[in-house]
């Protein structure tokens, strides 16, 4: 299975612009650019996208944790918060903080600890944080 999504950017990187869509179309000519990422103005950015990624994965993989242990949740709330940071050359994405609270009936606060833990790292997504990128370019 592949799933993809295509940017279009035009312009200098102040004052242009880019358009994101997901082959699913759920997400169709989304703006985002400077102003969005980084002076908090209208549009998407990166961060909330691999934030919104990490959190979504991760709630899926801890219903499947909580279903091989026997427990069905009754709801998963996680929200993912990125942190981009100046590094010494440009910007670096640091980290990606989880933040979950699950409504779980029959399941005790050291049991969940542990599904909790375990789904983190075998999210996909988490693993994809880690993984290596590989990239074709060329002109037009």
């Amino acid at each position: 299975m592949k799933k993809s999504a295509r940017v279009v950017w035009t312009g200098a990187i102040r004052e242009g612009g880019g358009l994101i869509t997901t082959d699913s179309d759920v997400l169709r000519a989304a703006p985002y650019g400077f102003n969005s990422r980084f002076e908090g103005g209208k549009g998407s950015n990166p961060e909330e996208l691999i934030a919104a990624a990490h959190a979504s994965c991760f709630s899926m993989a801890l219903a499947l944790t909580l279903d091989e242990a026997g427990l069905t949740p009754t709801r998963i709330t996680t929200d993912a918060e990125i942190t981009l940071a100046k590094g010494a050359v440009g910007f670096d994405i640091t980290g990606s903080h989880l933040i979950v609270v699950a409504e779980v009936p029959g399941a005790d606060p050291a049991q969940f600890e542990v599904l909790a833990q375990k789904t983190k790292s075998g999210c996909p997504v988490s693993k994809v944080l880690r993984a290596p990128i590989t990239m074709t370019a060329r002109l037009a």
